[in-house]
């Protein structure tokens, strides 16, 4: 793939992964992005997953042809990245490998070794040049490891981004980009809303015609859509008017809660309304509901005391990645003194800019005439 007369495309798609990152379902496989900047002297951008090792390196040696690599650059560490840096300085001895400071000592904890007698160290505003390509590089800590770096081409207008604006999904298939990019930041970068907004400010002052991410397809159109989708993300706003119901059931009494309250707000209007069974559902898909929509209620039994496990997981991944600035409602079920909203409430504490319900849905093991005029009350205040 060429991305520019002096860019080439030689990362490798991977439809033999079974979980990304070990947790993370990704039918339609990954992909792991890297790229030769061919120039007076080339710099290859990042290495790819230790699983595809012979492919890249047959990828790389067919865009150079006859010739060599100068620069190795490496912005980000995981192995999806990272793992073929070993086997590159084995294929291209006299080559140079430019990263920051501790990106180097990630190395050492990696490969044994720092390449102390490759290092060249860069961090922000430093420079590269390949001959007319001049390459500018920008620190991006925590977005989402603490040695990230992205490069800027000022000559062709490219941003390669690291792992920012990239999406799960392998390039040699058609599919929806927010869809899989959201789940993908969500799940795995959400947390870093801050360092995302702070590279965000930083990327306003680039004059960027493409975007090359390391994982998911290269942007070059409308780029001020994924943008303005990253800001929503990073700041953590609501990125549609909703209403998204996560619950778990035990003897399906609390499901029939959950499914008269989806029909009241349909009812009533409700622009969007998403229902997650978290015992069923795939969780990171659940998540990324949970941050799209502006509203969301939470249904669950008192279990032991507290509340149900796959609640808890659910509850624990929305505050581990700082879930704010959103409407929540609750609905609980106990045969005895049910607890389940106190604590819910509880894990919610540290959440910020949350407005809860005034109507909390109670049910005594089954629905009854108190608890439908519950749910009735509940759509109302939600639509």
């Amino acid at each position: 793939m060429t991305i520019t007369n002096d860019i080439k495309y030689i990362g490798v798609n991977d439809h033999n992964i079974d979980l990304f990152e070990g947790q993370y379902i990704v039918p339609n496989g990954m992909a792991y992005n890297s790229y030769a900047i061919i120039d007076e002297k080339i710099a290859i951008m990042d290495t790819v997953d230790g699983n595809f090792t012979d492919e890249w390196l047959s990828n790389l040696k067919e865009a150079l042809g006859t010739r060599k690599p100068d620069y190795l650059i490496v912005q980000h560490m995981e192995p999806d990245h990272s793992a073929n840096i070993m086997n590159f300085v084995v294929e291209y001895p006299e080559a140079k490998i430019v990263a920051s400071a501790k990106a180097f000592v990630m190395m050492k904890n990696f490969f044994g070794t720092d390449f102390s007698d490759k290092q060249i160290v860069v961090g922000e505003g430093d420079t590269l040049s390949l001959g007319k390509h001049n390459l500018t590089f920008v620190t991006a800590p925590m977005v989402h490891w603490p040695e990230v770096i992205v490069t800027y081409d000022s000559t062709d207008k490219v941003l390669f981004s690291a792992d920012g604006f990239g999406k799960f999904g392998a390039l040699d298939v058609e599919e929806d980009w927010a869809c899989e990019a959201r789940r993908y930041y969500i799940g795995i970068v959400g947390k870093y809303g801050m360092p995302v907004q702070t590279l965000l400010k930083k990327a306003t002052n680039l004059d960027i015609d493409t975007i090359c991410p390391l994982h998911g397809p290269i942007l070059n159109d409308n780029l001020e859509y994924y943008i303005n989708l990253y800001n929503i993300w990073s700041s953590y706003q609501p990125e549609e008017e909703g209403v998204m119901i996560a619950y778990t059931s035990v003897y399906g009494n609390t499901k029939k809660a959950v499914e008269e309250l989806a029909k009241k707000l349909e009812a009533n209007g409700c622009p969007k309304v998403v229902v997650n069974d978290l015992a069923r559902c795939d969780m990171a898909e659940a998540v990324e509901d949970a941050f799209r929509y502006s509203k969301l209620v939470l249904a669950t039994t008192t279990y032991n005391g507290d509340i149900f496990p796959f609640m808890r997981e659910f509850i624990n991944h929305l505050t581990e990645r700082n879930y704010s600035n959103r409407t929540v409602g609750f609905i609980e079920n106990g045969s005895w003194a049910p607890t389940a909203t106190k604590v819910m409430m509880g894990m919610l504490e540290k959440s910020k800019n949350l407005t809860y319900m005034t109507t909390n849905v109670k049910l005594m093991s089954a629905l009854s005439e108190d608890s439908l005029k519950q749910i009735e009350e509940l759509s109302k205040e939600l639509c």
